[in-house]
Protein backbone atom coordinates (compact mmCIF):
# COMPACT_ATOMS: atom_id res chain seq x y z
CA UNK A 1 0.00 0.00 0.00
CA UNK A 2 1.16 3.43 -1.01
CA UNK A 3 2.83 6.15 1.70
CA UNK A 4 0.46 9.15 1.67
CA UNK A 5 0.56 12.47 1.28
CA UNK A 6 -0.98 14.55 4.80
CA UNK A 7 -2.35 17.66 3.92
CA UNK A 8 -1.00 19.99 6.57
CA UNK A 9 -4.60 21.04 7.99
CA UNK A 10 -4.79 17.28 8.65
CA UNK A 11 -1.36 16.40 10.16
CA UNK A 12 -2.86 16.91 13.68
CA UNK A 13 -4.99 15.42 15.48
CA UNK A 14 -5.89 16.36 19.34
CA UNK A 15 -6.79 14.10 22.56
CA UNK A 16 -5.56 10.94 21.45
CA UNK A 17 -5.89 8.61 24.37
CA UNK A 18 -2.85 6.06 24.41
CA UNK A 19 -3.96 2.54 25.20
CA UNK A 20 -1.36 0.56 24.09
CA UNK A 21 2.67 -0.08 23.56
CA UNK A 22 3.54 -2.00 20.43
CA UNK A 23 6.80 -2.77 18.29
CA UNK A 24 9.47 -0.35 19.01
CA UNK A 25 8.28 1.31 21.66
CA UNK A 26 5.58 3.36 20.14
CA UNK A 27 2.45 4.02 21.92
CA UNK A 28 -1.21 2.48 20.32
CA UNK A 29 -4.50 4.97 20.15
CA UNK A 30 -7.10 5.57 17.42
CA UNK A 31 -8.85 8.78 15.68
CA UNK A 32 -10.60 9.39 12.97
CA UNK A 33 -10.80 4.95 12.04
CA UNK A 34 -7.40 5.41 12.01
CA UNK A 35 -4.70 3.27 14.24
CA UNK A 36 -1.86 5.52 15.26
CA UNK A 37 0.97 4.63 16.17
CA UNK A 38 2.93 7.32 18.18
CA UNK A 39 6.49 7.66 19.02
CA UNK A 40 7.30 7.86 22.66
CA UNK A 41 3.70 7.75 23.82
CA UNK A 42 2.93 4.84 26.62
CA UNK A 43 -0.40 3.84 27.88
CA UNK A 44 -2.28 6.22 29.99
CA UNK A 45 -0.93 9.25 27.85
CA UNK A 46 -3.80 11.66 26.25
CA UNK A 47 -1.89 13.55 23.85
CA UNK A 48 -2.19 15.80 20.86
CA UNK A 49 -0.15 14.30 17.88
CA UNK A 50 1.48 15.09 14.55
CA UNK A 51 0.91 12.89 11.75
CA UNK A 52 4.18 12.03 9.78
CA UNK A 53 3.15 8.82 7.72
CA UNK A 54 -0.09 7.61 6.64
CA UNK A 55 -1.33 4.49 5.22
CA UNK A 56 -5.25 3.50 5.12
CA UNK A 57 -6.26 2.20 8.11
CA UNK A 58 -3.10 3.74 10.26
CA UNK A 59 -0.53 6.42 10.48
CA UNK A 60 2.59 6.96 12.65
CA UNK A 61 2.94 10.55 14.23
CA UNK A 62 5.25 11.78 17.03
CA UNK A 63 3.72 13.60 20.18
CA UNK A 64 3.03 17.27 19.62
CA UNK A 65 1.65 18.12 23.12
CA UNK A 66 1.00 16.10 26.06
CA UNK A 67 -2.27 16.54 27.59
CA UNK A 68 -2.08 13.93 30.57
CA UNK A 69 0.79 11.94 31.52
CA UNK A 70 0.18 8.35 32.42
CA UNK A 71 0.87 7.10 35.72
CA UNK A 72 2.98 4.31 33.87
CA UNK A 73 5.25 7.52 33.05
CA UNK A 74 8.84 8.01 34.33
CA UNK A 75 11.67 10.48 33.52
CA UNK A 76 14.12 8.51 31.49
CA UNK A 77 17.84 8.01 32.86
CA UNK A 78 19.61 8.54 29.54
CA UNK A 79 20.91 11.48 28.29
CA UNK A 80 20.85 9.87 25.02
CA UNK A 81 17.05 8.82 25.22
CA UNK A 82 15.12 9.67 22.16
CA UNK A 83 17.67 9.70 19.63
CA UNK A 84 19.92 6.83 20.59
CA UNK A 85 17.94 3.51 19.15
CA UNK A 86 17.98 1.95 22.17
CA UNK A 87 16.49 1.33 25.65
CA UNK A 88 13.32 2.69 23.79
CA UNK A 89 10.68 2.23 26.97
CA UNK A 90 12.83 3.62 29.53
CA UNK A 91 10.55 6.39 30.08
CA UNK A 92 8.19 3.56 31.16
CA UNK A 93 8.21 2.30 35.09
CA UNK A 94 9.64 -0.90 35.11
CA UNK A 95 6.98 -2.44 36.21
CA UNK A 96 4.71 -1.18 33.92
CA UNK A 97 7.13 -2.98 30.92
CA UNK A 98 6.89 -6.13 32.46
CA UNK A 99 2.88 -6.43 32.13
CA UNK A 100 3.78 -5.15 28.56
CA UNK A 101 5.39 -7.81 27.67
CA UNK A 102 3.71 -10.67 29.05
CA UNK A 103 0.59 -9.26 27.28
CA UNK A 104 2.94 -9.17 23.91
CA UNK A 105 3.39 -12.95 24.35
CA UNK A 106 -0.16 -14.01 25.26
CA UNK A 107 -1.37 -11.76 22.30
CA UNK A 108 0.91 -13.63 20.30
CA UNK A 109 0.37 -17.17 21.47
CA UNK A 110 -3.17 -16.67 21.33
CA UNK A 111 -3.69 -14.67 18.16
CA UNK A 112 -1.41 -15.96 16.21
CA UNK A 113 -0.88 -19.93 17.75
CA UNK A 114 -4.38 -20.29 18.50
CA UNK A 115 -2.39 -21.13 22.19
CA UNK A 116 -5.01 -21.67 25.58
CA UNK A 117 -2.59 -19.61 27.17
CA UNK A 118 -4.08 -20.26 30.80
CA UNK A 119 -0.93 -22.28 31.51
CA UNK A 120 0.98 -18.86 31.28
CA UNK A 121 3.15 -17.96 34.63
CA UNK A 122 4.10 -14.55 35.52
CA UNK A 123 7.29 -12.71 33.64
CA UNK A 124 10.52 -13.10 35.44
CA UNK A 125 11.54 -9.54 35.84
CA UNK A 126 15.45 -8.84 35.58
CA UNK A 127 17.10 -7.92 38.89
CA UNK A 128 19.30 -5.48 37.09
CA UNK A 129 17.65 -3.04 34.79
CA UNK A 130 20.52 -0.85 33.97
CA UNK A 131 24.47 -2.31 33.19
CA UNK A 132 23.45 -6.14 32.59
CA UNK A 133 24.67 -6.55 28.84
CA UNK A 134 28.12 -8.54 28.96
CA UNK A 135 28.89 -7.25 25.52
CA UNK A 136 28.30 -3.77 23.05
CA UNK A 137 29.60 -2.69 19.98
CA UNK A 138 30.35 0.78 18.74
CA UNK A 139 30.86 2.50 15.32
CA UNK A 140 33.62 4.56 14.70
CA UNK A 141 32.52 7.49 11.83
CA UNK A 142 33.45 10.51 10.64
CA UNK A 143 29.35 12.07 9.90
CA UNK A 144 28.83 12.32 13.32
CA UNK A 145 24.99 13.40 13.80
CA UNK A 146 24.35 16.44 15.22
CA UNK A 147 21.04 17.25 17.08
CA UNK A 148 21.33 21.46 16.50
CA UNK A 149 23.80 23.85 15.67
CA UNK A 150 24.20 27.17 17.15
CA UNK A 151 24.51 30.77 15.76
CA UNK A 152 28.01 31.58 15.63
CA UNK A 153 28.60 28.38 17.09
CA UNK A 154 32.55 26.87 16.44
CA UNK A 155 32.52 24.17 13.69
CA UNK A 156 31.60 20.88 15.34
CA UNK A 157 33.80 17.70 15.62
CA UNK A 158 32.25 15.61 12.93
CA UNK A 159 34.31 12.52 14.39
CA UNK A 160 31.71 10.07 16.65
CA UNK A 161 32.26 6.70 18.59
CA UNK A 162 28.84 5.05 19.24
CA UNK A 163 25.48 3.96 17.98
CA UNK A 164 23.71 3.86 14.45
CA UNK A 165 20.85 6.93 14.69
CA UNK A 166 17.79 4.40 13.66
CA UNK A 167 16.75 5.12 9.83
CA UNK A 168 20.14 6.79 8.86
CA UNK A 169 23.15 3.69 8.30
CA UNK A 170 25.70 6.30 7.95
CA UNK A 171 25.15 8.46 11.04
CA UNK A 172 26.08 7.90 14.86
CA UNK A 173 25.27 9.17 17.77
CA UNK A 174 28.65 9.99 19.91
CA UNK A 175 28.21 8.27 23.29
CA UNK A 176 28.88 10.33 26.15
CA UNK A 177 27.49 7.15 29.04
CA UNK A 178 26.13 4.66 28.19
CA UNK A 179 23.88 2.45 31.03
CA UNK A 180 23.69 -0.29 29.12
CA UNK A 181 27.29 -2.20 29.94
CA UNK A 182 29.33 -2.24 33.48
CA UNK A 183 32.40 -0.59 33.90
CA UNK A 184 34.83 0.11 32.64
CA UNK A 185 33.12 0.01 29.41
CA UNK A 186 32.39 3.45 29.30
CA UNK A 187 35.72 4.89 30.25
CA UNK A 188 37.20 2.72 27.44
CA UNK A 189 35.06 4.19 24.91
CA UNK A 190 35.92 7.51 25.72
CA UNK A 191 39.71 7.18 26.13
CA UNK A 192 39.76 6.05 23.12
CA UNK A 193 37.96 8.32 20.97
CA UNK A 194 39.62 11.07 22.77
CA UNK A 195 43.17 9.20 21.89
CA UNK A 196 42.04 9.58 18.17
CA UNK A 197 41.31 12.68 17.98
CA UNK A 198 44.12 13.90 19.30
CA UNK A 199 46.55 11.60 17.28
CA UNK A 200 44.16 12.41 14.05
CA UNK A 201 43.32 8.61 13.82
CA UNK A 202 40.82 9.10 10.96
CA UNK A 203 37.35 7.80 12.00
CA UNK A 204 35.65 5.28 9.23
CA UNK A 205 33.67 6.68 6.32
CA UNK A 206 30.54 4.75 5.71
CA UNK A 207 29.71 5.81 2.53
CA UNK A 208 32.83 6.10 0.58
CA UNK A 209 34.37 2.62 2.89
CA UNK A 210 37.89 4.79 3.85
CA UNK A 211 39.31 5.78 7.29
CA UNK A 212 41.67 3.77 10.14
CA UNK A 213 39.11 3.36 13.05
CA UNK A 214 35.87 1.24 12.31
CA UNK A 215 34.91 -0.91 15.19
CA UNK A 216 34.82 -1.66 19.25
CA UNK A 217 33.64 -4.38 20.94
CA UNK A 218 33.73 -4.85 24.22
CA UNK A 219 32.47 -8.08 26.75
CA UNK A 220 32.58 -8.03 30.06
CA UNK A 221 32.04 -11.46 31.70
CA UNK A 222 31.00 -12.29 35.40
CA UNK A 223 33.90 -13.42 36.37
CA UNK A 224 35.46 -9.95 35.70
CA UNK A 225 37.51 -10.67 32.68
CA UNK A 226 36.93 -8.36 29.76
CA UNK A 227 37.70 -8.57 26.02
CA UNK A 228 38.23 -5.29 23.98
CA UNK A 229 38.60 -5.80 20.08
CA UNK A 230 39.55 -2.62 18.16
CA UNK A 231 38.44 -3.44 14.01
CA UNK A 232 40.23 -1.61 11.78
CA UNK A 233 39.60 -0.62 8.15
CA UNK A 234 42.95 0.71 6.18
CA UNK A 235 44.97 1.40 9.01
CA UNK A 236 48.95 1.24 8.99
CA UNK A 237 50.72 -1.06 11.31
CA UNK A 238 52.09 1.94 13.01
CA UNK A 239 48.65 3.22 13.80
CA UNK A 240 47.87 -0.33 15.20
CA UNK A 241 50.52 -0.27 17.06
CA UNK A 242 50.07 2.61 18.99
CA UNK A 243 46.61 2.33 19.51
CA UNK A 244 46.88 -1.19 20.62
CA UNK A 245 49.60 0.16 23.20
CA UNK A 246 47.48 3.19 24.21
CA UNK A 247 44.60 0.26 25.30
CA UNK A 248 47.20 -1.92 26.83
CA UNK A 249 48.72 1.33 29.03
CA UNK A 250 45.36 2.58 30.05
CA UNK A 251 43.66 -0.86 30.79
CA UNK A 252 45.98 -2.96 32.35
CA UNK A 253 42.84 -5.04 33.49
CA UNK A 254 42.11 -5.77 30.10
CA UNK A 255 42.11 -9.67 30.18
CA UNK A 256 42.06 -10.35 26.48
CA UNK A 257 43.10 -7.33 23.66
CA UNK A 258 42.50 -7.92 19.79
CA UNK A 259 42.33 -6.17 16.87
CA UNK A 260 40.85 -6.93 13.54
CA UNK A 261 41.75 -5.05 10.06
CA UNK A 262 38.72 -5.68 8.31
CA UNK A 263 38.45 -3.88 4.86
CA UNK A 264 34.70 -5.57 3.49
CA UNK A 265 31.79 -3.11 3.01
CA UNK A 266 29.95 -4.38 5.76
CA UNK A 267 30.41 -4.88 9.57
CA UNK A 268 30.67 -9.30 10.34
CA UNK A 269 33.33 -10.22 12.11
CA UNK A 270 33.01 -13.99 11.47
CA UNK A 271 34.83 -14.53 8.42
CA UNK A 272 37.91 -12.11 9.61
CA UNK A 273 41.25 -12.88 11.35
CA UNK A 274 41.38 -11.82 14.70
CA UNK A 275 45.04 -10.74 16.60
CA UNK A 276 46.22 -11.12 19.83
CA UNK A 277 47.78 -8.08 20.76
CA UNK A 278 48.06 -8.78 24.53
CA UNK A 279 46.56 -11.41 26.90
CA UNK A 280 44.72 -14.55 25.38
CA UNK A 281 42.26 -14.80 22.86
CA UNK A 282 39.17 -15.76 25.47
CA UNK A 283 37.44 -14.59 28.70
CA UNK A 284 35.61 -17.07 30.84
CA UNK A 285 32.17 -16.91 31.91
CA UNK A 286 30.83 -19.30 34.90
CA UNK A 287 27.11 -20.54 35.80
CA UNK A 288 26.43 -22.99 38.35
CA UNK A 289 30.49 -24.70 38.35
CA UNK A 290 30.82 -24.55 34.89
CA UNK A 291 33.10 -22.08 32.91
CA UNK A 292 32.45 -21.35 29.27
CA UNK A 293 34.77 -20.07 27.04
CA UNK A 294 34.28 -16.83 25.00
CA UNK A 295 36.09 -15.77 22.44
CA UNK A 296 35.61 -12.77 19.64
CA UNK A 297 33.31 -14.92 18.02
CA UNK A 298 31.65 -16.22 20.30
CA UNK A 299 27.65 -16.15 20.78
CA UNK A 300 26.55 -15.73 24.20
CA UNK A 301 23.53 -14.53 26.04
CA UNK A 302 24.45 -11.10 26.02
CA UNK A 303 22.65 -10.90 29.61
CA UNK A 304 24.58 -13.38 31.93
CA UNK A 305 22.56 -13.21 35.35
CA UNK A 306 19.06 -13.51 33.21
CA UNK A 307 20.86 -16.15 31.00
CA UNK A 308 21.19 -18.33 34.18
CA UNK A 309 17.60 -18.03 34.98
CA UNK A 310 16.33 -19.02 31.44
CA UNK A 311 18.65 -22.04 31.54
CA UNK A 312 17.02 -23.44 35.05
CA UNK A 313 13.61 -22.37 33.62
CA UNK A 314 14.34 -24.42 30.60
CA UNK A 315 15.89 -27.41 32.47
CA UNK A 316 12.95 -27.15 35.33
CA UNK A 317 10.38 -27.71 32.46
CA UNK A 318 11.98 -30.68 31.04
CA UNK A 319 12.12 -32.21 34.51
CA UNK A 320 14.90 -34.97 34.16
CA UNK A 321 15.44 -37.99 35.70
CA UNK A 322 18.29 -38.99 35.00
CA UNK A 323 17.87 -41.24 31.92
CA UNK A 324 17.18 -39.18 29.23
CA UNK A 325 18.50 -38.45 25.32
CA UNK A 326 18.04 -34.72 24.92
CA UNK A 327 18.36 -33.24 21.27
CA UNK A 328 19.50 -29.36 21.59
CA UNK A 329 18.99 -27.45 18.67
CA UNK A 330 20.30 -24.77 17.90
CA UNK A 331 22.77 -25.59 20.22
CA UNK A 332 25.26 -22.52 19.59
CA UNK A 333 28.24 -22.77 22.01
CA UNK A 334 26.87 -25.35 23.80
CA UNK A 335 25.66 -23.32 26.88
CA UNK A 336 22.27 -25.13 27.35
CA UNK A 337 23.62 -28.55 26.10
CA UNK A 338 26.71 -28.47 28.95
CA UNK A 339 24.62 -26.68 31.56
CA UNK A 340 21.90 -29.88 31.48
CA UNK A 341 24.57 -32.54 30.61
CA UNK A 342 25.08 -33.90 34.74
CA UNK A 343 21.45 -34.06 34.56
CA UNK A 344 20.93 -36.57 31.21
CA UNK A 345 22.13 -39.69 30.04
CA UNK A 346 23.44 -38.17 26.57
CA UNK A 347 22.73 -34.57 24.97
CA UNK A 348 23.26 -33.76 21.34
CA UNK A 349 23.34 -30.69 20.03
CA UNK A 350 23.39 -29.58 16.62
CA UNK A 351 23.98 -25.75 15.22
CA UNK A 352 24.27 -23.88 11.71
CA UNK A 353 27.74 -22.21 12.59
CA UNK A 354 30.45 -24.62 12.46
CA UNK A 355 32.69 -22.53 14.84
CA UNK A 356 30.02 -22.31 17.50
CA UNK A 357 30.10 -26.34 17.63
CA UNK A 358 34.27 -25.74 17.92
CA UNK A 359 33.51 -23.58 20.91
CA UNK A 360 30.68 -26.49 22.28
CA UNK A 361 33.32 -29.53 22.23
CA UNK A 362 35.92 -27.15 23.70
CA UNK A 363 33.54 -26.19 26.29
CA UNK A 364 32.59 -29.57 27.11
CA UNK A 365 36.22 -31.01 27.54
CA UNK A 366 37.02 -27.88 29.96
CA UNK A 367 34.20 -28.83 32.11
CA UNK A 368 35.10 -32.66 31.97
CA UNK A 369 31.82 -33.12 30.40
CA UNK A 370 31.65 -36.94 28.45
CA UNK A 371 28.18 -37.05 27.44
CA UNK A 372 27.56 -34.35 25.02
CA UNK A 373 28.28 -34.69 20.69
CA UNK A 374 27.62 -31.91 18.52
CA UNK A 375 27.41 -31.95 14.82
CA UNK A 376 27.57 -28.51 12.60
CA UNK A 377 25.29 -28.04 9.47
CA UNK A 378 21.33 -27.10 8.59
CA UNK A 379 19.12 -28.06 11.04
CA UNK A 380 16.39 -28.85 8.14
CA UNK A 381 19.88 -31.36 6.66
CA UNK A 382 21.14 -33.05 9.63
CA UNK A 383 17.31 -33.87 11.68
CA UNK A 384 16.45 -36.51 9.10
CA UNK A 385 15.37 -40.16 10.01
CA UNK A 386 18.48 -41.84 9.43
CA UNK A 387 20.45 -39.53 12.00
CA UNK A 388 17.52 -40.22 14.84
CA UNK A 389 18.26 -44.17 14.11
CA UNK A 390 21.65 -43.88 14.48
CA UNK A 391 21.86 -41.46 17.45
CA UNK A 392 18.59 -43.15 18.85
CA UNK A 393 15.58 -41.17 19.96
CA UNK A 394 15.08 -38.08 21.85
CA UNK A 395 13.36 -38.34 24.80
CA UNK A 396 13.34 -34.16 25.48
CA UNK A 397 14.14 -32.10 22.75
CA UNK A 398 15.11 -28.29 23.54
CA UNK A 399 15.05 -26.28 20.60
CA UNK A 400 16.52 -22.28 20.86
CA UNK A 401 15.76 -20.83 16.98
CA UNK A 402 17.08 -17.28 15.67
CA UNK A 403 13.99 -14.84 15.29
CA UNK A 404 12.86 -16.17 11.97
CA UNK A 405 11.45 -19.49 14.38
CA UNK A 406 12.06 -22.93 12.87
CA UNK A 407 11.97 -23.76 9.17
CA UNK A 408 8.90 -25.35 8.41
CA UNK A 409 10.94 -29.35 7.64
CA UNK A 410 12.26 -29.25 10.83
CA UNK A 411 9.00 -28.68 12.66
CA UNK A 412 7.73 -31.34 10.12
CA UNK A 413 10.90 -33.65 11.19
CA UNK A 414 9.57 -32.93 14.94
CA UNK A 415 6.34 -34.30 14.27
CA UNK A 416 7.63 -37.25 13.10
CA UNK A 417 10.21 -37.86 15.70
CA UNK A 418 7.34 -37.60 18.51
CA UNK A 419 9.68 -36.90 21.42
CA UNK A 420 7.09 -37.31 24.81
CA UNK A 421 8.79 -33.38 25.40
CA UNK A 422 9.79 -30.40 24.01
CA UNK A 423 10.85 -27.18 25.64
CA UNK A 424 10.88 -24.43 23.09
CA UNK A 425 12.96 -21.30 23.94
CA UNK A 426 11.76 -18.35 21.96
CA UNK A 427 13.24 -14.28 21.37
CA UNK A 428 10.26 -13.65 19.08
CA UNK A 429 6.91 -15.11 20.61
CA UNK A 430 5.17 -14.32 16.76
CA UNK A 431 7.26 -16.85 15.00
CA UNK A 432 7.22 -19.33 17.83
CA UNK A 433 3.63 -19.10 18.24
CA UNK A 434 3.54 -20.06 14.18
CA UNK A 435 5.66 -23.13 15.08
CA UNK A 436 3.29 -24.14 17.95
CA UNK A 437 0.37 -23.72 16.23
CA UNK A 438 2.14 -26.39 13.85
CA UNK A 439 3.28 -28.63 16.43
CA UNK A 440 -0.23 -28.32 18.17
CA UNK A 441 -1.11 -31.39 15.79
CA UNK A 442 0.50 -33.64 17.86
CA UNK A 443 1.23 -31.40 20.80
CA UNK A 444 -0.03 -29.73 24.05
CA UNK A 445 1.58 -26.71 25.76
CA UNK A 446 1.49 -27.65 29.58
CA UNK A 447 3.66 -24.60 31.12
CA UNK A 448 4.58 -21.14 29.61
CA UNK A 449 7.03 -18.54 30.89
CA UNK A 450 8.14 -15.54 30.02
CA UNK A 451 11.38 -13.92 31.02
CA UNK A 452 12.88 -10.53 30.53
CA UNK A 453 16.04 -10.05 29.28
CA UNK A 454 16.65 -6.81 28.16
CA UNK A 455 15.11 -4.24 30.52
CA UNK A 456 13.71 -1.26 28.87
CA UNK A 457 13.42 -2.88 25.22
CA UNK A 458 10.50 -4.30 24.27
CA UNK A 459 11.79 -7.75 23.61
CA UNK A 460 11.06 -10.62 26.01
CA UNK A 461 12.40 -14.26 25.56
CA UNK A 462 9.75 -17.36 26.34
CA UNK A 463 10.30 -20.90 27.14
CA UNK A 464 7.04 -23.25 26.46
CA UNK A 465 6.80 -26.78 27.37
CA UNK A 466 5.27 -29.35 25.28
CA UNK A 467 4.06 -32.55 25.72
CA UNK A 468 2.84 -35.28 23.31
CA UNK A 469 -0.51 -35.97 23.21
CA UNK A 470 -1.53 -39.58 24.01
Amino acid sequence: MSRRRIPPEKRLMYDVSITDIAEEGKGVGKADDLVLFVDKAIPGDVVDVELIRKKKNFAEAKVSLLKKASTYRVDPFCHHFGTCGGCKWQHMDYTAQLTYKQKSVDNALARLGKIDTSPMEAILPAPQTQYYRNKLEYTFSNKRWLTYIEDGQAAPELNALGFHVPSRFDKILDIQHCHLQQSPSNDIRNKLRDFALEQRISFYDLRQHEGELRNLIIRTASTGELMVIVVFAYADEATVERTMAFLQNTFPQITSLLYILNQKKNDTIFDQDIHVFAGRDYIFEEMEGLRFKVGAKSFYQTNSVQAYELYKITRDFAAFEGHERVYDLYTGAGTIANFIARHVQEVIGVEYVPSAIEDAKINSALNGVGNTKFYAGDMKDILTAHFVEEHGKPDVIITDPPRAGMHADVVTRLLEIEAPKIVYVSCNAATQARDLALLNEKYEVRRIRPIDMFPHTQHVENVVLLVLKR
